[in-house]
């Protein structure tokens, strides 16, 4: 097969256009270094415009209390303590300038009275720490990083698929091949090094908040390049996702709606939260509808007070479980959710924290959020696992190959906090661009494309029009069944058992997915390559579901409701190996430094 492709050289290659892409690719290009940014979508359509609510940075502008130690503190506590320490420690240290840069390059946040930003309560978060534009707080870092990156000179590829990293002769990521989604076309972009910035794995479970580029795709290419993927067991289901209509379930109903004093009640009424509140945080949250109503007042004045947080506000694995059992236990809302209500504060007011939830409500469920409350229910909506990475360099086990955003791992460790994610972009963003200008620096020449590696490639993605047999939409299909029923918010030895032996099954029947038509403006085609990812992260969640036998954050095993000690130091990895067949191991985490133990020793006092 002879293959004709173009290609585009440049000293640093991101793959992913969202906050962590934008980031990085900033940075590169701040330091002088030649840089391509690749999306699968158009510029502006990142996944990063649906995290609403905030984005976590101890600023203290609310809550002058506040500071990085207490962020880090709750990031932990947060994540069972499964997180990197280090990640924690550099996240919760380097977000506020982060946001104060954003701010600097023109993103415009609500503002306190006196003109800082202002901030909002989210789950975990012991104070008021979420920066927050409306509920469109993406959607405003997106276009503000978008804006600095294209007046930074980035070269910007857009709905372009990347299908396989390239490497060099001594092992080392050198460029990537893929194709463009509109003409088929294939192209070859050559750098020095490689980040992966392409977001997380919803599509492959039947609800999620996710959209349809979230497919796995950075984790796979990492896993077929020889890097390891960490704790991908660990699966963020929101607790508020829409319900209905069918059409629109699993849309996110944004954390901001329980920040602003919004209350969870099941079908008779009752503010059923005050009864799942795990026993070590209960000290934590009121214990009275009186003391919820005093923080709800500050909230609205946007004043610090003593107050404990209302319960709605505990961890979303928390939440997400809770309204699992209400509705298992048949006081749900009539289409298998519960009630989340804030129609009981001013209508003028709801509308202009939360213009995005009253327009969604309005449009796609005629339901009018000032009057009404919302059917809301778990949704899958975040990885906590992914791609392992250098806390400082954020490059991979794989010379040349970085990662960072949804698509790394260990920031969150088995659960994430609300607001951390946008942070997390811009944090890691910029470390990613820092480690991947310190090694395209240390390499000598120009990088080109093995022949042999582009040819693999491009037979790979014609397979599927050389072959007659199933389309690839009911082998998806099936398998978000499979993720959504067995591997999904609470699991068994039984049912993980039993996805595992039907993903092998539907492994084979990926490989062998048929496509007909043109390569021009081929969703079939786009789906037959996105398969590829979804199979691998879908294989890799439910082994190391199968093994962690406990329960610890984002994963529930019923028949191991408490936690393991044993299991406490320990993450999981998995990675391709020699026979190619998924491998499996774990090794103990990081040991924490005794100067950051003290913080934890402290509280206790």
């Amino acid at each position: 097969m002879s293959v004709t492709y173009e290609t585009h050289t440049h000293d640093v290659l991101v793959i992913g256009a969202g906050g962590a892409g934008l980031r990085a690719a900033i940075e590169v290009s701040a330091q002088g270094l030649s840089v391509a940014l690749v999306c699968k979508s158009l510029l502006g359509k990142a996944h990063t415009v649906m995290a609403e609510g905030g984005a976590a940075a101890a600023l203290g502008n609310v809550d002058p209390a506040d500071g990085w130690q207490t962020h880090f503190k709750d990031t932990m506590k947060g994540g069972k303590f499964l997180n990197n320490w280090r990640m924690a420690e550099l996240h919760a240290k380097q977000a506020p300038e982060r946001i104060n840069e954003l701010e600097q390059w023109g993103a415009v946040f609500d503002r306190t009275k006196d003109g800082k930003i202002s901030q909002r309560a989210f789950g975990g978060h012991t104070y008021k720490r979420l920066a927050h534009v409306g509920d469109r707080t993406g959607l405003e870092m997106i276009r503000t990083l978008q804006d600095k990156g294209v007046h930074s000179g980035i070269d910007v590829y857009m709905e372009c698929t990347i299908s396989q990293l390239l490497k060099d002769g001594d092992g080392r990521v050198n460029g990537a091949f893929g194709y463009w989604r509109e003409s088929g076309r294939f192209v070859t972009f050559n750098a020095k090094a490689v980040i992966l910035a392409t977001g997380g794995t919803g599509k492959a479970w039947k609800v999620t908040s996710n959209s349809w580029e979230y497919t796995g795709d950075g984790q796979t290419l990492a896993y077929e390049a020889g890097a390891d993927l960490l704790d991908m067991e660990f699966i963020q289901f929101h607790p508020t996702g829409m319900v209905w209509p069918p059409g629109v379930r699993g849309i996110l109903v944004t954390e901001g709606v329980r920040g602003e004093g919004g209350i969870l009640r099941n079908k008779d009424g009752k503010r059923f939260m005050f009864d799942y509140l795990p026993p070590e945080t209960k000290h934590t949250f009121a214990e009275t509808e009186e003391e919820c109503d005093r923080w709800v007042k500050a909230t609205l004045a946007n004043e610090h007070t003593d107050a404990r947080r209302p319960p709605e506000l505990s961890t979303r694995d928390n939440v997400s479980k809770a309204i699992y059992y209400e509705v298992q236990a048949g006081r749900g809302s009539p289409h298998g959710g519960v009630f989340l209500d804030i129609s009981y504060q001013d209508a003028d007011r709801i509308k202009r924290k939360l213009p995005s939830m009253y327009h969604q409500f309005k449009e796609l469920a005629d339901v009018d959020i000032t009057k009404q409350p919302m059917e809301v229910g778990p949704t899958m909506h975040y990885t906590m696992g992914g791609i392992q990475v250098n806390p400082e360099s954020q490059m991979t086990a794989v010379p040349g190959l970085f990662a960072a955003g949804e698509c790394a791992a260990g920031l969150h460790g088995a659960n994430r906090l609300g607001g951390n994610s946008l942070s997390d972009l811009v944090v890691f963003g910029r470390l990613a661009g820092l480690g991947a200008i310190e090694f395209a620096k240390s390499v000598e020449g120009t990088p080109k494309a093995d022949e042999a590696q582009v040819k693999a490639a491009a037979e790979a993605l014609m397979a599927p029009f050389e072959r007659t047999g199933e389309g690839p939409y009911e082998v998806h299909r099936d398998l978000q069944e499979v993720m959504q029923h067995k591997v999904g918010i609470m699991r068994t030895e039984e049912d993980l058992t039993k996805a595992l032996a039907e993903l092998d099954a539907i492994e084979k029947r990926v490989a062998n997915v048929s496509v007909e038509g043109s390569i021009q403006f081929n969703p079939g085609w786009h789906l037959a390559q996105d398969l590829k990812s979804m199979i691998v992260v879908s294989k890799a969640v439910a082994k190391c579901a199968l093994e962690r036998r406990e329960s610890r954050g984002g994963h529930t095993r019923v028949d191991f409701p408490e936690y393991d000690e044993q299991l406490s130091n320990l993450n999981a990895l998995v990675n391709k190996g020699a026979d190619g067949k998924m491998q499996y191991r774990t090794e103990p985490k990081p040991i924490m430094p005794d100067e950051l133990k003290k913080l934890f020793e402290e509280e206790k006092k």
